[in-house]
């Protein structure tokens, strides 16, 4: 079985100063694969001082040149894309066909998306006697989730480079495939020692890296309740914040709509990545009349939905990431059970693989607006359909939880379902099966955090407005 247990500091491999080890499983078949060295922050400081040296040089490169780099990033992880999909898809447990598509071909789309943005986004501009400079905020701290690891990193790294910063990332030890091709990206690209520094650890690291001195932003992919932790320690030295935390979105199906349609996209959207996926819809808010014919949809949708081993052509779902999110997701499903909510799919007793962290997709119907199941996040594949009472009330049950990432909304006709989603407090919304435009912001109202990611708007996030007044 392999180790991985070396930092990448100041542009050179780094041995681990051990505090603890952490064994990754294959999620299929639970075999091991690989040992993860962790370290208990005392690494830290000496990758904050490095970004630290490296952010005036960094930062007084032309934008274009810095756009160069990761262009060239893109060009070093495209590849190996196909190894580091199946990796992957053995470690987080999405299909493969989804895993190259989503994991890899995206993120590596992304890193030269936000390339282009050098050559026309203004870093200064003139507001009467005024010079607007944009400077990068400094040394980042990026710390990054396992259930999307290299998208989540593309989505802080790239535009922070971009912007002039230089970065810690401190990424997900469950999912440490990614972290090692990217280190060997950024090799081959060249990138001067110091602007890009990873650091190996858990809680603990994440810990000394928040607090440290040298760090001017943190940008924190995650639980909510991690990320009031951060911010509450963020807050001691005023550092900048962009967090991305969880999500329990509603998908909210109007009367008229295509039900059949609205079904259909909103299970496959809770489903995606075992239901391992912040903005899932895992709320379908339909009319009380519409229930039955609803549900008999569900049934026999979910029924289609095979589970299997990822790299199996026929598997539409995989296992969760580990026997502890397993444990996590059935947990709100017995509960549910126990509740006598409406099992419509799946349920705790369904069959499973007998190897893997499988459960089944599952769908339950006529939940409680104030149950938990209607309120928080499972991070599995459980769809929870409610029941509203026309569109005042279906706003109401849409906006009713703590959280706002993501929405959808099905009407008869598009101007109907724009005038429903200007109602939701949630980041981003789809009418009628629009699709997601990675150059519109990402991010979310409430407990699903604060700023944004993706095109020119998750470039902002990294820079600081400065007005310069001329006479």
């Amino acid at each position: 079985m392999r180790q991985l247990g070396e930092h990448f500091i100041d542009g050179a491999r780094v041995p681990v100063t051990p505090a603890g080890r952490v064994t990754v499983h294959d999620s299929a078949s639970e075999a091991p694969i690989v040992t993860v060295v962790l370290g208990d922050g005392a690494d830290v400081p000496a990758a904050t001082q490095a970004a630290r040296r490296a952010l005036p040089a960094w930062r007084a490169l032309a934008p274009t040149e810095r756009a160069g780099y990761l262009r060239a990033i893109a060009d070093a992880l495209e590849q190996h894309g196909a190894e580091l999909a199946r990796e992957i898809a053995r470690e987080v447990g999405m299909p493969l066909k989804l895993s190259q598509r989503i994991q890899v071909d995206a993120p590596v789309a992304a890193w030269r998306t936000t390339a282009a943005l050098a050559d026309g986004f203004a870093f200064e501009h003139a507001i009467d006697h005024s010079r607007i400079v944009l400077d990068p905020v400094g040394v980042v701290a990026a710390i990054t989730p396992w259930n999307y690891p290299l998208h989540q990193i593309t989505g802080k790294l790239a535009p922070a480079l971009l912007a002039g910063c230089t970065v810690v990332l401190k990424p997900s030890e469950l999912a440490p495939a990614t972290t090692v091709r990217l280190i060997e990206a950024i090799e081959r690209a060249g990138l001067p020692a110091g602007v890009v520094n990873v650091v190996l650890g858990g809680a603990a690291a994440g810990q000394a890296l928040v607090t440290d001195a040298n760090v001017d932003m943190v940008s924190f992919t995650g639980s909510t309740a991690v990320g009031r932790r951060i911010a509450a320690i963020a807050a001691v030295d005023m550092k900048r914040l962009s967090m991305e935390l969880g999500g329990k979105s509603a998908a909210v199906v109007l009367p008229g709509a295509d039900l059949a349609r609205a079904v259909k996209a909103t299970l496959a959207s809770c489903m995606l990545n075992a239901g391992q996926t912040c903005s899932a819809t895992t709320r379908l808010i339909v009319p009380r009349e519409d229930y039955a014919a609803c549900r008999d949809l569900l049934v026999r949708q979910a029924a289609g939905m095979t589970l299997g081993d990822p790299e199996d052509a026929e598997t539409r779902i995989g296992p969760l990431l580990s026997a502890a999110q397993r444990e996590r997701v059935l947990a709100f499903v017995t509960e549910a059970e126990q509740a006598g909510f409406d099992r419509i799919a799946g349920g705790s007793a369904a069959p499973v693989p007998p190897r893997g962290y499988f459960v089944a997709p599952t769908v339950f119907g006529q939940v409680p607006r104030d149950s938990r199941l209607a309120n928080e996040e499972v991070f599995g594949p459980v769809l929870a359909v409610l029941c509203h009472d026309g569109p005042s009330d279906a706003v109401a049950l849409a906006n009713g939880t703590d959280y706002g990432l993501a929405a959808t909304v099905w009407a008869a006709s598009d101007a109907e379902g724009e005038a429903v989603a200007r109602q939701l407090r949630a980041g981003q919304v789809d009418v009628n099966g629009a699709r997601f435009n990675p150059l519109a912001p990402f991010g979310g109202f409430g407990l699903s955090g604060v700023g944004r990611e993706g095109g020119r708007f998750g470039l902002e996030e990294f820079l600081e407005p400065k007005a310069i007044q001329l006479q």
